[in-house]
């Protein structure tokens, strides 16, 4: 069992790790991050990457894929733990540039003082002013 830490979010799946490998069952994969194998490659809502023929074993074996070797391939950032039990993938340096030229804020939610949360998207169209303190 490892931990995934992803922009959607904390999951625990069921993987195993050899050397720099991660291999998840590919439906594990498409709910944490997104990523899904194709015929075309591996997508992403609109992003597509495409896999030379033949090279579809090299990131999966059964159900299993690969999602280290996706992420590397994809030019998207990711770190392990040193006993690999924790992953965390983050969002290519393309991708938040595109946001950047956008102006539109990633869609975080976090919680009230009565534990309800709020959306950034539940106020698309409106200024919004996002204060953070910690107390330490």
């Amino acid at each position: 069992m490892v931990t995934l830490l992803t922009e959607r979010g904390r999951y625990e799946a069921a993987a195993s790790t050899e050397g720099e490998s991660l291999w998840l069952p590919a439906v594990a994969l498409s709910m944490a991050t997104g990523w899904e194998l194709k015929p075309e490659g591996f997508c992403r809502d609109e992003i597509c990457v495409p896999l030379s023929r033949g090279r579809e074993s090299e990131f999966r074996r059964g159900e299993e894929v690969d999602a280290a070797k996706l992420f590397r391939y994809a030019g998207q950032p990711l770190a392990a733990s040193r006993d690999k039990s924790v992953w965390s993938f983050g969002t290519s340096a393309a991708i938040r540039s595109s946001a950047l030229e956008s102006l539109e804020a990633p869609d975080i939610g976090l919680p009230d003082l009565a534990g309800k949360v709020h959306r950034i998207s539940d106020h698309r169209g409106k200024k919004v002013f996002l204060s953070t303190w910690a107390s330490w």
